[in-house]
C-alpha cells in the first residue's frame, strides 16, 4: 500500500498566491510560491524596485522572564546583552561539539521579552531545543508562530513604498518597531534576505491579506521562493540545510564574526577551538569562468564540494558556494567542478559575489 500523502501546511495569503497563479511546491512541509511571472524577473524587481515575500512558514519563537537574557545568552553564539530594545542580532545555535543547528535573528521587544525567528525546516528542532535548555532558567518559551503571518518587503525603494502606507516612522536597519501600516497593527523589522534595504513585517495573521494588497496595490512585485534563492546567493548569504549543517561549525562557514565564545553559549569551547587551529575547510564563493551551472553536492576537482549554486540574474554567469580546502579558499584561486561529469572551470571570489556599483 503506497504512503499517504503529506498534508501540506498553508500561510494566510495561500489563496492570494493561487489567485495570482504563483507555481506552488512543497517546501519545509508548507505549500508555497516558488515563483509568478519568473525567477528573473522577480529578482531583478527586487534589485531595482521592490518585491514582497510570503515567508509566513518561518517560525517563531517568544522568550520572556527574569532571566531571558541570561538564557538567550546561554544558546546563543553572539552576545544577546548587545541588543537594545528595538534592535536585532544574527547568530547561530550550536551543538556542543560546534556543529550549527540553525541561523537565527533575534529581536529585542522589550527588557525581559525577545523575539527569535527560525528557519521553517528547524523550528519544531529549535523550540524543543530552547525548551530543553529553559529548565534551568526562570525563563517561558513559547512557540508564537500561530501568532505571525510574515512578509519580506525587499529593494531599493521598498521603504518608500511602505512609507505611503503609514503615518509612523519606520525602523532603520537592524532597529524593529511597532507600527500601524495599511491599517493593521504589525511589528516591522529592518532586515531581510537578500542583500537589498527593505522590512520584515511580523502580522496577525488575520492582517496578511490587508497588508499584502496594499503592498501590492502600491506597486510591489510578489516574488517567490526561487528568486529569494539567486538574490541571497549573490550576496552570499548561507541557506542552511545547504550552507549550514550540524556536521559543520560556524567558524569554516565564515560565521565567526556572530559567535562571541567569553559569553560561554552552547559550543562555545568547539568554536573556540577550531578558531584557534583554523578550520581544514572553508565556506567560499565562486563564480564560473565558462558556461555552466553549479549545484549543490558537484565535486570539486582536488577536494570540497558545492554547497549552493544557480545562474546569476545579474552577473549573467554561474555562481555559488562551496567548501573548499582552506588552502584553496582565497579570492583569486581557480578550482575545476565536476558539473554532471564535464568539468567547469570557476574562480574564487570575494563576498559579496553581486556589488550594485559594479554592475
Amino acid at each position: 500500500m503506497a504512503a499517504p500523502a503529506e498534508t501540506l501546511r498553508h500561510t494566510p495569503l495561500h489563496a492570494r498566491h493561487a489567485a495570482a497563479g504563483a507555481r506552488l511546491v512543497p517546501f519545509a512541509g508548507w505549500e508555497m510560491p516558488v515563483q509568478y511571472t519568473g525567477v528573473r524577473e522577480e529578482h531583478l524587481a527586487v534589485r531595482r524596485d521592490v518585491g514582497v515575500f510570503d515567508v509566513s512558514h518561518m517560525g517563531e519563537i517568544e522568550t520572556r522572564g527574569p532571566q531571558a537574557l541570561e538564557f538567550l545568552q546561554r544558546i546563543l553564539s553572539n552576545d544577546v546583552s548587545k541588543i537594545a530594545d528595538g534592535g536585532a542580532q544574527y547568530s547561530v545555535l550550536c551543538r556542543e561539539d560546534g556543529g550549527v543547528l540553525d541561523d537565527l535573528f533575534t529581536y529585542r521587544l522589550a527588557e525581559g521579552r525577545y523575539l527569535t525567528v527560525t528557519n521553517a525546516s528547524n523550528h519544531d528542532k529549535d523550540l524543543a531545543w530552547f525548551q530543553r535548555h529553559a529548565k534551568d532558567f526562570d525563563v517561558e518559551v513559547i512557540d508564537a508562530h500561530e501568532q505571525y503571518a510574515m512578509l519580506a518587503v525587499q529593494g531599493p525603494h521598498a521603504r518608500d513604498l511602505l512609507q505611503k502606507l503609514t503615518e509612523d516612522e519606520l525602523p532603520t536597519r537592524f532597529k524593529t518597531a511597532a507600527i500601524t501600516l495599511a491599517g493593521v497593527e504589525l511589528l516591522a523589522c529592518g532586515t531581510g534576505y537578500t542583500g537589498e534595504d527593505g522590512l520584515e513585517l511580523l502580522i496577525p495573521p488575520d492582517g496578511a491579506e490587508t497588508v499584502w494588497d496594499a503592498v501590492t496595490a502600491k506597486g510591489a512585485a510578489p516574488a517567490g521562493l526561487a528568486s529569494r534563492d539567486t538574490l541571497r546567493l549573490e550576496v552570499c548569504f548561507h541557506l542552511y540545510g545547504n550552507d549550514l549543517m550540524e556536521e559543520r561549525g560556524p567558524i569554516e562557514a565564515g560565521l565567526g564574526w556572530c559567535c562571541k565564545e567569553n559569553t560561554g553559549f552552547i559550543g562555545s569551547d568547539a568554536v573556540r577551538a577550531a578558531r584557534e587551529a583554523g578550520p581544514a575547510e572553508k565556506l567560499a564563493p565562486f563564480v564560473l569562468t565558462g558556461p555552466g551551472i553549479a549545484r549543490q553536492g558537484n565535486e570539486v576537482a582536488g577536494g570540497g564540494e558545492v554547497t549552493s549554486g544557480t545562474l546569476s540574474p545579474c552577473l549573467g554567469v554561474g555562481i555559488g558556494m562551496a567548501y573548499l580546502p582552506a588552502a584553496k579558499a582565497d579570492p583569486g584561486n581557480q578550482i575545476e567542478i565536476d558539473v554532471r561529469g564535464k568539468t567547469r572551470q570557476a574562480r574564487v571570489e570575494r563576498r559579496p559575489l553581486y556589488r550594485p556599483e559594479e554592475t
